[in-house]
């Protein structure tokens, strides 16, 4: 991973209920003193994250706002971008473009729409991999992740970290909650996306109304409790079962999925809902973390004023923004 703007301090990941992953078997006596040891990490990491979540509660209280974090995940999607780009509300106070494959001008769209814009160049393969490339870079007390093709809005995310700052500490984006739709959805993805759905709530005693969905916001202080893994589309399966294990609060809000403006999705319903399938099963059968428990909560919109639809909803051409007509000037004389 190349990042291109501040570095983010190292930090220690919990073993997050697996005492055995990453660590070899030296026998019994060996792998009770481990498991003793990740006992211990994971307590620290549940205590930071409480005193965190004290701390940012009282800023709140006192009228300063937390700062968030946008991470966009692209390939090709340099005609997409610039509306998605556009809609940011101005809270936002770091949007993070992570790419690194792309074939087109992404990159140098983002910058000439967002000259602030951070870039992240992921050269691993998959959304999963750019989405833990982008959490890796963020600096935001609060991180909400989009996908760059247009099909969601970030006029909405202001739903997201309004929770967020309330006291839960991951939202889901659901196109099955009342007030939530969805211009995409195709039946047979709907009735994977069900299905799919239906074991996550019962692998994690949980009610997901929506397992297969990207737009999610989470306090970054929680990111060493989900050990994240996954390289493709997986990722936000695992981020919805791994924040279950953790014993997050969890709420979903509805949403409305627009279709992508332009171009050829990247989501193959086979291939990626056998690796939603695959990640469903290793986590389920590595279940074993106390602290699970608390349900995922549905929740009604809350106040928080849309931006306005002033900005065409259409794809643009990258020429134009990089390349733009010199003004005439008038004649002599005219």
């Amino acid at each position: 991973m190349t990042y291109l703007g501040p570095t983010p301090a190292a930090k220690t990941v919990p073993s997050h209920g697996h005492p055995d992953h990453g660590h070899q078997d030296h026998g019994h006596q060996d792998q009770g003193h481990q498991d003793h040891a990740n006992k211990d990490q994971w307590d620290d990491a549940r205590w930071e994250h409480n005193e965190w979540r004290q701390d940012l509660a009282a800023a709140h209280t006192t009228g300063r706002h937390p700062s968030v974090s946008l991470v966009i995940p692209t390939l090709n999607e340099a005609r997409n971008l610039p509306w998605v780009l556009r809609r940011i509300p101005d809270f936002v106070d770091q949007v993070l473009i992570v790419d690194g494959r792309s074939e087109d001008d992404t990159v140098e769209v983002a910058r000439a729409v967002r000259p602030s814009v951070e870039i992240v160049l992921e050269p691993e393969k998959g959304k999963g991999a750019a989405i833990r490339a982008g959490f890796a870079a963020s600096t935001g007390d609060l991180i909400v992740m989009i996908d760059g093709d247009g099909s969601m809005d970030p006029g909405e995310i202001g739903w997201y970290t309004a929770l967020l700052s309330s006291g839960f500490d991951f939202v889901k984006g659901s196109r099955y909650l009342t007030g939530g739709t969805s211009d995409d959805l195709t039946w047979l993805r709907g009735q994977g996306n069900r299905a799919l759905t239906g074991l996550a709530n019962a692998a994690c005693h949980r009610h997901f109304s929506d397992l297969c969905y990207g737009y999610v916001g989470l306090r970054r202080q929680c990111l060493p409790l989900l050990e994240l893994s996954s390289s493709g589309f997986e990722i936000e399966t695992e981020l919805a079962v791994r924040a279950s294990l953790a014993g997050l609060r969890i709420a979903e809000v509805p949403t409305h999925e627009w279709n992508r403006l332009s171009g050829n999705s990247n989501l193959r319903t086979f291939r990626d809902g056998w690796r939603v399938l695959h990640t469903l099963v290793r986590e389920w059968s590595a279940w074993d973390s106390p602290t699970a428990g608390a349900m995922a909560e549905s929740m009604q919109r809350i106040h928080y004023q849309e931006l306005p639809v002033d900005i065409s909803r259409s794809p643009s051409d990258p020429a134009e923004l990089l390349h733009p007509a010199p003004l005439l000037r008038p004649a002599m004389g005219a």
